[in-house]
């Protein structure tokens, strides 16, 4: 199929925030949106099309997720990133930054501190300090008009009270897919600390020129034994509002940990409508 990317797509008047909340956070509307993470974009045509399909049948009832949602996910692996992952090791969850949270609440504790690379999407840091976390900020370091991580300044920063570092992969707003190098040497240090890396991978897909984005956990054993890998196609097909995301973990202590809580709150089968109602389609 074919796609207009200089088609304008009107987004007053259905309450979208990025256009709805100017006056209320900036004092004034006619300013352009870059403050909210969604496109102007429209969304594919298979995306909508499976939803008006799905809205032939009018009963919105508790869902869970099919076998195709899970096939989808390591089908996507699989091909773009070129690892593969199995079904037992993926859980959905209603978004990213919830999953953080989720993250936060059963691997660390009050009081604890927790690692994240600034310049970062600020989430990361309200997230740990709303949840009663110490952030340490590992500041990314500037050179030649890019980022690159400081891992003297890490190592110099960890003590016992470090359980978590949340990873941006790709970076946002540096715009920076990490090297495999790069990846790897953060996995031996977070190993060799005992620190847990949650790793918000949600714009991979947004890549240019055709490269191939290699997640964390796929960079190493001691990458995969100590992580949790966050997705979602929010970024990729301009779906936000689905508030649909997922979960990779391979090691089985840690993902059990995870689905106990998710269980126990209820955020699973049924937090992700949207998505199922798409496979439903």
């Amino acid at each position: 199929m074919s796609y207009n990317f200089d088609e304008i797509t009107d987004q007053s008047g259905i309450n979208a925030i990025k256009i709805d909340r100017l006056n209320q956070h900036f004092g004034r509307s006619d300013i352009l949106p870059f403050w909210i993470a969604d496109m102007d974009f429209r969304t594919p045509d298979f995306i909508t099309d499976a939803l008006q399909k799905r809205l032939e049948r009018p009963i919105f009832g508790y869902t869970m997720a099919g076998n195709g949602l899970y096939e989808a996910v390591q089908d996507w692996w699989r091909e773009e990133y070129i690892h593969k992952i199995d079904r037992q090791q993926i859980d959905f969850v209603s978004g990213v930054v919830k999953a953080i949270g989720c993250c936060i609440d059963i691997f660390t504790k009050s009081g604890d501190k927790i690692i994240i690379q600034p310049p970062v999407y600020h989430p990361f840091r309200i997230a740990c300090e709303g949840n009663d976390r110490r952030v340490v900020c590992n500041s990314l370091k500037m050179s030649g008009g890019t980022y690159s991580m400081d891992f003297d300044l890490l190592e110099s920063q960890i003590d016992e009270h470090c359980k978590m570092m949340i990873l941006c992969h790709p970076h946002n707003p540096g715009g920076i897919d990490w090297s495999v190098p790069t990846l790897q040497t953060l996995a031996d240090i977070c190993h060799k600390h005992n620190i847990l890396v949650v790793s918000d991978e949600i714009h991979a897909d947004l890549l240019l020129r055709h490269k191939l984005h290699r997640p964390f956990a796929s960079v190493s054993e001691r990458a995969a034994q100590n992580s949790i890998t966050l997705m979602s196609g929010s970024k990729t097909f301009n779906i936000a509002g689905f508030y649909g995301s997922y979960s990779v973990i391979f090691n089985e202590n840690i993902r059990r940990r995870w689905r106990r809580h998710l269980e126990a709150n209820g955020l699973s089968d049924g937090c992700i409508f949207s998505y199922v109602s798409l496979e439903a389609a």
